[in-house]
């Protein structure tokens, strides 16, 4: 049974990926506009982040969609399709659940944030504010 509902979910899935990928396309805000200096900044800021993620992931989706909202370049790294990404995040972050954000801090630590929710609130606490 377990069998038959892993290859129901998997069919289903690659049925709904086209749709997913068109609406997220569709749906995507546009960026904040910011002068190119506090870009500048904000890009140098997105190099200590990557996003692991699965393409047609709602979850997912959801944080890229805050990424574009943000105007944010971070690196996004597919779990799915890459092996090498997908073992990079089981070591890391200790499960292979996305999304996931990899914050590299300046002091050389690593943190990996799990949760939709929990990475949105992180990214608009960080680059949100209206005074940038």
């Amino acid at each position: 049974m377990r069998i038959v509902l892993r290859y129901f979910f998997r069919t289903l899935r690659i049925l709904l990926a086209p749709f997913m990928i068109v609406a997220e396309k569709l749906s995507t805000p546009r960026s904040v506009e910011r002068s190119p200096e506090v870009q500048a900044e904000v890009d140098k800021a997105c190099e200590q982040l990557a996003l692991y993620q699965f393409r047609t992931c709602p979850f997912c989706i959801k944080v890229r969609k805050q990424m574009a909202r943000l105007g944010l370049n971070v690196e996004v790294r597919d779990s799915q399709l890459d092996p090498q990404h997908k073992q990079d995040l089981l070591e890391g972050g200790g499960k292979v659940k996305v999304p996931c954000l990899q914050i590299q801090k300046d002091d050389g630590t690593v943190e990996w944030l799990y949760e939709s929710d929990d990475i949105n609130a992180y990214l608009q606490q960080r680059f949100g504010s209206n005074d940038r």
